[in-house]
């Protein structure tokens, strides 16, 4: 038994160490099925001896409205909703752009009205609620705290813009014979050169009185910016008296004056400033430049002499060794607009040398070249394809604001793209708008509007109308308020491609856009709807919409103008009425024509006299003829006629006709006796 046991005891052992192989070779395969799935595993398990670097990333300093960027990027905006200002208040919700502008100068004029009970009394305004600090909640320092006459009083005036105090307290330490230092001169000549020797306007009224200026000065140009503010360069002003007081006049001070020279319209004398300039051997910086091009155009008359000024204004920045900048190559660009015909070939090459120097041109730059190329009155007739190269250089890029002018590009380019009538070419404007940012540089709501009310302006002409009113219901009214005229595309629109169905729906947006009041706009409602004959179910709309618009001439508002009543106002609601078998109330409205004191067509009455026919009505066609004899029309005797031939009259009704039949028969015994009469003479000659 002992000799058996010992080989089984073998055999266990044998087992066991076998067993251990095979589970640790299944452990290792298991482990390879496992985690060597990736490649980098992979590479690891054939080269055991490689090492993995671990690459740490650099740390992202993220912007600190990120997040609330990236939560708007969720939310798409809602075209019925009113813009995001007016939603604190439902009551101010515009629907005009009258009563945007109302309503937005409402809420300046609140706020302006907050900071002046918080500037007029600090006191009340000294605990600080918010956490963490909010500065600019808190009341300003806008009174001078240092009463003596000294440099510290005079830089604290300066620092809070208290122009007149500042120059009285500059006199005063002249007088005194304390000496100021030049940057306490250049500062305060500074701040007399930045607001014309005036006193600014404190609160939003400056900025109030800019934007009442904008429209005129697009329209008349920047040279007479300074007329339009109302502020102009004075004959010896303080700036010119302090200039000349100061002991050495450096080039601050002379870059200073002609900065406020141009700027407020004195461009001779900013050029005499400088040649004074250049012969005390001073050097001029880059802004100064940019003014004197600007101004350039207006010290010259002809073209080729405004183009060599700017040209030897060049050359002194070249020699003078000053760089030029974005803002010099469009001040050049902006000139060469009132430089006729040569403009467009110098505004070739100073965009081609502007890219040869790397200066990235912005929106602005191709405002300017639009500008040369294409005038407001011949951008239709001009032959140039510049406007589809500008297109290429712009399109898919994010711009940001760089020049005051970029404001101007997306208005004039739609401008072109309608007079040029290319439907495709405003489509690419307006993808380029969406395009990041670039809605910022869309401008002030009178670019705004005047940018989307000729963008649908071209849709009307050259679109289907359900792209039309896709594009309608997508921009109005939480972008664009339609005009009258815009409003009148629409309706030609409807007309062109026969949906007329639609004119009722029109009507309302027409009343809550405020222009139910526009007799323009009213008339070609009542004519689209009065012109053709449509099914019962849409005569049916249009009559009831007809009897709206006949509320909106009945309104009597002291505020707003109100509609008069024509003859073919009241002829169409008629029309209308009488087309959707509403016989009763078309009659009401010949009422009208006498309370008016208008006359109806001979077409409406026989409208009516068809509408009598129709029903057999003897009783309407009687009335009939007695309405048009009470209005003296000719065509009295002749419809008389007619009702007597055509309808069974009771006796009642005949009584009412003879005299009216008398006269008729009266009329053509007349013509004929005249005819008669006329073969007699006519026999007797023979």
């Amino acid at each position: 038994m002992i000799k058996m046991a010992a080989p089984c005891a073998k055999a266990g052992l044998h087992v066991r160490a076998s067993s251990r192989i095979v589970i640790c070779k299944f452990t290792q395969l298991w482990l390879r099925r496992n985690f060597a799935m990736s490649s980098a595993l992979g590479q690891n398990a054939t080269a055991p001896g490689s090492v993995e670097e671990i690459v740490i990333p650099k740390k992202k300093t993220w912007d600190k409205l990120a997040v609330l960027k990236s939560l708007a990027s969720t939310v798409n905006r809602d075209p019925t909703a009113s813009r995001y200002m007016f939603q604190d208040d439902t009551y101010l919700t515009p629907r005009t752009a009258a009563e945007f502008k109302m309503y937005s100068l409402s809420l300046e004029s609140g706020r302006n009205a907050a900071k002046y009970i918080i500037k007029s009394y600090p006191k009340f305004f000294q605990k600080d609620f918010a956490e963490p600090h909010i500065p600019c909640l808190m009341p300003e320092t806008l009174e001078p705290q240092i009463e003596e006459v000294s440099e510290a009083a005079l830089v604290e005036r300066i620092k809070l813009r208290k122009l007149g105090a500042a120059v009285d307290l500059y006199d005063q330490l002249l007088q005194n014979g304390t000496a100021v230092s030049a940057e306490i001169t250049n500062d305060l000549l500074d701040l007399i050169c930045v607001y014309g020797d005036l006193d600014p306007m404190q609160g939003e009224a400056s900025k109030e009185a800019t934007e009442d200026t904008e429209t005129p000065k697009r329209r008349g140009g920047d040279h007479r910016g300074a007329n339009l503010l109302g502020r102009v360069w004075k004959e010896k002003n303080n700036a010119e008296r302090i200039f000349n007081l100061m002991p050495e006049r450096n080039e601050r001070a002379y870059c200073a004056l002609i900065q406020g020279m141009v700027k407020y319209g004195a461009h001779e004398k900013a050029f005499s400033t400088y040649t004074d300039m250049l012969n005390n051997r001073l050097t001029a910086d880059v802004h100064t430049f940019n003014a004197l091009i600007s101004a350039a155009p207006n010290v010259r008359e002809a073209y080729n002499e405004k183009w060599s000024l700017i040209m030897e204004t060049l050359k002194h920045m070249e020699e003078q060794k000053v760089k030029p900048n974005l803002l010099t190559f469009n001040a050049v660009l902006k000139s060469l607009q009132r430089c006729g015909t040569m403009g467009r070939m110098q505004g070739l090459l100073t965009l081609a040398e502007m890219k040869a120097l790397g200066i990235v041109p912005s929106l602005a730059t191709y405002c300017h070249v639009l500008g040369i190329f294409y005038k407001a009155a011949s951008s239709a007739r001009s032959p140039t394809k510049i406007i589809y190269e500008v297109m290429d250089e712009v399109s898919g890029k994010s711009f940001s604001v760089q020049d005051p002018d970029d404001t101007q590009f997306f208005s004039r380019a739609m401008r072109i793209c309608l007079d040029l009538k290319d439907i495709g070419l405003a489509y690419r404007l307006n993808g380029l708008l969406g395009e990041g940012d670039n809605w910022q540089l869309l401008g002030d709501s009178h670019q705004q509007s005047m940018y989307y009310g000729r963008f649908f302006n071209l849709l009307c002409m050259m679109e289907h109308v359900d792209v039309v009113l896709k594009w309608y219901r997508e921009i109005t009214p939480s972008l664009y308020f339609p005009s009258s005229h815009g409003l009148k595309d629409l309706l030609q629109a409807l007309d062109t491609d026969n949906r007329l169905d639609l004119v009722p729906e029109i009507w309302k947006d027409i009343k809550k856009l405020g222009h139910a009041n526009k007799a323009e706009v009213v008339e070609e409602v009542l004519a689209l709807m009065a012109r053709d004959k449509h099914s019962p179910e849409v005569q049916e709309s249009f009559a009831n919409c007809a009897l709206d618009v006949k509320k909106a001439y009945e309104q009597r508002d002291r505020v707003k103008m109100t509609l008069e009543w024509t003859a073919s106002a009241l002829g169409n609601v008629t029309s209308v009425l009488l087309a959707a078998s509403r016989t009763q109330e078309a009659w009401d409205m010949l009422e009208l024509f006498k309370r008016n004191s208008r006359v109806p067509t001979e077409g409406l009455l026989e409208e009516f006299f068809t509408c009598a026919q129709s029903t057999n009505n003897p009783q309407l066609a009687v009335e009939l003829v007695q309405l048009s004899n009470s209005f003296s029309l000719p065509t009295t005797p002749r419809l008389a006629h007619r009702v007597a031939q055509e309808f069974q009259l009771s006796d009642e009704q005949k009584k009412a006709l003879p005299e009216l039949e008398a006269s008729d028969s009266t009329d053509s015994s007349g013509s004929e006796s005249d005819g008669s009469e006329t073969d007699n003479e006519y026999s007797k000659k023979e």
